[in-house]
């Protein structure tokens, strides 16, 4: 009994000891998002360099003038955590025709250079941010993140004065997301990788649209509800009911969604 019980705490410790070091790999699966994608014509490849000598790649697709003469707004897209610019860049595009969108492959991410890591993402978001404002100064920016990237573009609305954020399944805090699938770990204590989306938004005057899965396993809706509780300028809240984390995109009622965030926003 001594010996399986040695046995078992010295597994437990392992599989601790295995989760903090392949965390990082864990939540940024870098390898899983590809590399660059075909894009529109008169689409951009846009590169930034971090001031810790990393570079970025990312890409603009321009939008249509839209039809009333309104000044197009600029989307930042920020993806999931296994996602890439690219993807992102065509499903805003083809979301929000008549915008500029731009999208950065997080660092770490090919092309992009360096390694991922929570902080990193939301540090080059604000480069991002000032890169979109020099090319089209005075346009609305309105940044739209999504599952990972929420935390990503909740950053960038507690430290820049954006038009508005659009979260799609979005949490209130990673570490706490992580614990919801690992109950019998001390996550919290473990986690390197702090997203603390509630109390990045919890003072900042940003409008805030939410589009959230209503089956979601992978965020559950307790973690997306304390984000709600927390955003004191929520414009917009759309959970679809029969939606999961990843099938939320093909939901017929997902465009729609999308389309009454950004005009949530803008007013």
């Amino acid at each position: 009994m001594i010996s399986f019980l040695l046995f078992a705490v010295f597994l437990y410790f392992l599989i601790l000891l295995l989760l903090f070091t392949l965390q990082t790999r864990m939540v940024f699966p870098a390898g899983a998002a590809g590399g660059t994608l075909p894009l529109p014509h008169g689409a951009e490849r846009l590169t930034l360099s971090t001031p810790d000598g990393e570079t970025l790649h990312g890409s603009l697709i321009h939008g249509r003038p839209p039809l009333n003469g309104a000044p197009r707004p600029v989307i930042l897209g920020f993806g999931g955590n296994a996602w890439n610019a690219d993807s992102a860049a065509l499903t805003l595009h083809g979301l929000y025709p008549t915008a500029d969108v731009i999208a950065f492959h997080y660092r770490g991410y090919a092309p992009s250079s360096g390694a991922p890591s929570a902080e990193a993402l939301t540090v080059d978001a604000l480069l991002v941010h000032d890169e979109a404002v020099r090319r089209f100064p005075g346009r609305p920016i309105v940044a739209v993140g999504f599952s990972v990237g929420t935390g990503v573009a909740s950053h960038l609305a507690a430290h820049r004065p954006l038009t508005g954020a659009i979260l799609v399944t979005p949490f209130d805090d990673l570490a706490r997301v992580a614990a919801d699938h690992y109950p019998w770990l001390p996550v919290r204590l473990l986690f390197r990788h702090k997203m603390d989306s509630a109390a990045r938004l919890q003072g900042s005057p940003v409008p805030v649209a939410i589009v959230a899965a209503g089956r979601d396993t992978l965020i559950l809706p307790r973690r997306t509800d304390a984000l709600r509780r927390s955003v004191g300028t929520l414009v917009s809240d759309r959970t679809l009911a029969s939606a999961g984390h990843n099938d939320i995109y093909d939901d017929p009622a997902f465009r729609p969604a999308m389309q009454e965030a950004l005009a949530a926003v803008l007013r």
